[in-house]
């Protein structure tokens, strides 16, 4: 079986730092949304969250089929639900994507990020679940809640700002 040829592009974006790639993706996101290829800037943003969050505090990472939370924490066995944004200067709102099934509490807390426009952390929050479900409005037609990521939400009762200590994740 023949090795597949890589292209000198391909080889230079192996040899850079995940960080270093997603600047690159920022910048060629803008580009085909520019060109109107594209009108998302959301992608890879939850996977991101995802990622982060458990290397900062080695949770383990649920299968993508798990249903109403991602992550686990090894030594408490809390469950958490991680959520991101991605603000641009474009689109500055800070609404979480769908939180499904929110009353039957399949998590204990909520993760969430607010990444800049460059996936750079720009506040973090761990905030339990009985603390923002009053937070929450149910949105009908996708039968879920959405929950805006506001700075009032760091005042929550049980709310922790965790932004310093994602920021220090290594990617």
């Amino acid at each position: 079986m023949a090795k597949k040829k890589v292209n000198a592009g391909v080889a230079a974006l192996r040899r850079k730092a995940p960080a270093a790639l997603l600047i690159m993706h920022s910048d060629i996101m803008d580009e085909l949304r520019r060109r109107g290829i594209v009108r998302s800037a959301n992608n890879p943003t939850g996977d991101l969250a995802e990622y982060i969050f458990c290397k900062a505090y080695n949770w383990d990472r649920e299968g993508n089929s798990k249903a109403g939370f991602d992550a686990t924490c090894k030594r408490t066995k809390k469950k958490y639900q991680i959520k991101a944004r991605r603000v641009t200067s474009r689109n500055k709102s800070r609404q979480l994507s769908a939180i499904r099934e929110l009353d039957a509490c399949h998590f204990d807390f909520l993760a969430g990020i607010i990444f800049n426009e460059r996936y750079e952390v720009a506040r973090a929050i761990i905030v339990p679940h009985s603390a923002i479900r009053g937070r929450c409005t149910y949105v009908e037609h996708t039968n879920s809640h959405k929950l805006l990521l506001h700075d009032d939400v760091w005042k929550l009762p049980g709310a922790k700002d965790v932004t310093r200590k994602l920021q220090a994740v290594t990617l």
